[in-house]
């Protein structure tokens, strides 16, 4: 492998190392992620050296996808003291290159390595990979901690990622029970986001809300207490889970209005795979379509599932791809 990449996907809690070699088919090496917790290390780079000693391996050039705002040379990470300088990174490696991405910028990349086993439609209409010369405009939403959301725009074979803050639009209600869901929250938190009903946390704020309604007290409850009692057939839970897919389902399909991303959604973030049974089986797809005039344009955009079980990863290493692909065109 000539010139391989040291990629990684950094989160609050988790770092993901591993290499990429940008001229094979397949550029992430599989067989070369580790995972650390980010606490066992003062900095990114004591993190990256400790990869690079336990997997035996050297590189000069790396790409760092951040759960955190990249702002110039600087990214902090959101839950996580990490403050993360591009240059100095670079020189405690000792890299000839150090370039930090948002971890949403890597989740849009990773869709111009996707195959179709790597997703699974959320609806009837399928997806097949375009090739890289193609031109497409994606969407990209993640719920998980937060909600993540982004966009890929590809044009003369480039790969242009979109960073945006769009899990902290508005929250739209759309049925007489989500307005009075929006009030419960708004009673809480003033302004109500999206982030504050479609993540982890806002399964469980709509729990709340529903219980409110009900004039019952759920007790302090998780996610995945919330998803649990849902599969074992509790009520106020069940419709907890199904309000989520919903309110996500109706966002998704503002984004792809928003974007102009008629060739696809791609959902990713850790809830996803948990919920795939959930989000085929609910009113995700009929809220996604629903769209007034619109509605027959939307009933042909594809909604997927993210299956691929390393992501962020896999967005790094297309990062390196189209890096070199432009530098060989300079």
């Amino acid at each position: 492998m000539a010139d391989p990449f040291l990629i990684a996907d950094i989160g609050g809690t988790n770092a993901r190392f591993a290499l990429a070699d940008p001229s094979a088919s397949s550029p992430l090496l599989a067989d070369s992620v580790r995972e650390f917790a980010v606490a066992q290390f003062p900095s990114l780079a004591e993190a990256a050296r400790h990869y690079l000693e336990q997997a035996d391996a050297t590189a000069r050039r790396g790409v760092f996808a951040v759960a955190g705002r990249v702002d110039g040379d600087q990214a902090r990470i959101t839950n996580h003291p990490w403050v993360i300088s591009r240059q100095r990174t670079r020189d405690m490696l000792s890299f000839d290159q150090v370039e930090l991405i948002n971890d949403f910028a890597a989740q849009a990349m990773a869709i111009s390595l996707y195959g179709p086993d790597d997703v699974v439609a959320i609806g009837g209409v399928s997806w097949t990979p375009a090739s890289g010369q193609d031109p497409r405009t994606y969407a990209v939403l993640g719920p998980g901690t937060g909600l993540g959301v982004g966009g890929l725009v590809v044009r003369d074979g480039r790969c242009y990622p979109l960073e945006t803050e769009g899990g902290h639009v508005s929250f739209p209600p759309g049925t007489p029970e989500e307005i009075r869901i929006l009030e419960i929250l708004s009673a809480q938190y003033g302004r109500v986001s999206n982030e504050r009903l479609v993540c982890g946390p806002g399964l469980v704020n709509i729990h709340r809300a529903l219980c409110v309604i009900a004039g019952v007290d759920p007790g302090l409850l998780e996610p995945k207490d919330v998803t649990a009692r849902a599969a074992q057939g509790d009520v106020l839970c069940m419709r907890a889970v199904d309000v989520f897919c919903a309110v996500f389902g109706a966002i998704s399909g503002d984004l792809v209005l928003t974007l102009g991303a008629w060739d696809g959604v791609f959902l990713t973030g850790g809830l996803v795979p948990k919920m795939l049974d959930s989000l085929r089986h609910s009113g995700f797809r009929q809220r996604f379509e629903y769209k007034g005039r619109f509605s027959p344009t939307m009933g042909q955009v594809p909604s997927l599932a993210v299956l691929h079980p390393q992501a962020g990863l896999l967005g790094a290493a297309a990062y390196a791809v189209d890096l070199v692909r432009r530098e060989s065109h300079a």
